[in-house]
């Protein structure tokens, strides 16, 4: 009969897979020593692997290009990443290095832009799509960077307001791009997305407010379904509709060319994680030659934000399992030695699952565990994993360490996190490592940031730092010591 954890992930998923192997029963995650990081660096660890980032982009300029090539289709095709995945420079450079324009959202962002000018990162013929609610800080900038000579910056318009506080500060033909507010699921809280311009206005503010003013030239449709790039009837249908109003302004406006789909291309969270990227890509760039075609209208160019996608698969959290804590007869609790709140916030916040595995002894006997955080909270926990909302890992034993590492988790969860700042209960940052390979494709590795200390900590929340007490020494004969009753009343007499 087998038992060991090993023999349940190959009897459950295809084992190996593309970046997950076991070299001496140990786990290897992109033909990296997992242990070795441990040993090297110790827990808990968050990593990021560089190359990944550039891998994705290739695949996704790949899929298009053979969609494009497969269908004749007419346009060209321009991948952006999304800044607030990870707004790390590591990050920002490896997607400029590796040919990615790039999609803003606040107005600090811009703020990095400028500086990747500067230092040489970004030059003149990227494209910046600035997106999000557009704040007179957010405008200001659009505004410099325009004067220090940077115009491949291409604003799109969330509503009516912003297109007038903008366009009052332009002095030249500017290039924007109108953003639609999509119909949102039906099982959503709401029914339509806050962002944007509703089907209902946004033909009529087009016609009545952009067509013939001299500061703007329309440029781009930009549509996003928060569901993100689903083969659903919901998707597709929104896209028809999209396509629609494409069409619509389009003849009203000739200068737009480019249709943006946003992004949303599903991450792996799972051994188990199927989804056919070439398919989707292809089945989009169809329906959107098919729609052009029955109007006579040229296909678009087409603009992606990638921004999970771009980063997730590269970033990996690596925690030990330093107790386990039985409730009752059928929940064993391993704890992490950190907390899934501050470290994972979309495990809490959205319920998002990632994928999991031990990184040692999958030679040995499983079981099935909760896993939970170190914060005095009842919401510090994991049990979201594939196996009937349990998860199963090699049994715990207080003499042989377990290390699990949690994978894909690149984007997102050290922005909302916060990195380097004040988390649920003083748990501090995880230190952050990169990993590169150099041009013998060895694998080479950079301390980012270190774990948070108690004094940077305390000093955030505006306390001085504590001088370690004194050492305390046994006492050095029988005579020295007093009980504790001797001792209260020693203090009551004074």
């Amino acid at each position: 009969m087998k038992l060991q954890y090993i023999d349940l992930v190959d009897q459950t998923f295809e084992w190996p897979q593309n970046e997950f192997n076991l070299q001496q029963n140990q786990l290897s995650f992109h033909g990296i020593p997992m242990m070795d990081l441990v040993e090297q660096f110790g827990s808990p660890l968050r990593i990021t692997y560089l190359p990944k980032i550039g891998e994705n982009i290739r695949l996704a300029h790949g899929w298009f290009r053979e969609a494009i090539k497969k269908l004749d289709y007419p346009g060209a095709y321009h991948y952006c990443y999304v800044t607030k995945s990870s707004h790390f420079r590591h990050v920002t450079e490896e997607v400029i290095k590796n040919g990615a324009h790039l999609e803003t959202s606040s107005a600090f962002d811009l703020d990095i832009v400028e500086s990747l000018l500067q230092t040489g990162v970004l030059d003149n013929d990227a494209t910046v799509i600035c997106n999000g609610f557009k704040t007179d800080e957010y405008i200001d900038r659009i505004v410099r960077l325009k004067e220090l000579g940077f115009n491949q910056l291409l604003p799109v318009i969330d509503n009516e307001d912003e297109y007038f506080r903008l366009t009052s500060r332009l002095n030249a033909p500017t290039p924007v791009g109108l953003r639609i507010a999509t119909e949102e699921e039906p099982k959503f809280a709401f029914y339509t997305s806050r962002l944007g311009i509703g089907y209902q206005r946004i033909k009529t503010f087009c016609e009545s407010k952009m067509v013939g003013d001299p500061n703007v030239e329309l440029k781009m449709l930009h549509f996003f379904c928060n569901t993100g790039i689903r083969d659903t009837a919901y998707y597709w249908n929104e896209l028809r509709k999209a396509m629609g109003v494409y069409i619509e302004l389009k003849r009203i406006c000739p200068s737009l060319s480019a249709l943006n789909i946003g992004g949303g291309l599903p991450t792996k969270n799972s051994l188990a994680f199927e989804y056919d990227y070439a398919y989707m890509i292809e089945a989009i760039l169809e329906q959107i030659k098919v729609s052009c075609e029955e109007f006579g209208i040229e296909p678009p160019d087409i603009y992606t934000e990638f921004g999970s996608f771009t980063v997730a698969e590269a970033g990996a959290t690596i925690f030990k399992v330093i107790h386990q804590k039985r409730q009752n007869d059928r929940e064993k609790w391993n704890l992490i030695d950190s907390s899934f709140m501050t470290t994972l916030p979309d495990s809490w916040a959205i319920n998002k699952r990632f994928l999991m595995l031990p990184l040692n002894r999958w030679e040995d006997s499983y079981e099935r565990v909760f896993l939970g955080g170190l914060t005095c909270d009842s919401d510090d926990y994991y049990n979201s994993e594939q196996h009937l909302n349990a998860i199963y890992l090699p049994k715990f034993d207080a003499e042989k360490p377990l290390y699990i590492g949690f994978f894909n988790t690149g984007a997102y969860q050290d922005n909302i996190s916060g990195h380097g700042g004040v988390h649920h209960c003083l748990i501090p940052g995880l230190k952050h490592v990169l990993i590169d390979r150099n041009e013998k494709d060895e694998l080479t590795y950079q301390v980012f940031s270190d774990s948070q200390s108690a004094a940077q900590v305390l000093n955030l929340l505006g306390y001085a730092t504590p001088s370690a007490p004194p050492a305390r020494s046994a006492p050095s004969s029988d005579e020295e010591r007093i009980s504790f009753s001797e001792a209260v009343t020693q203090v009551s007499r004074r």
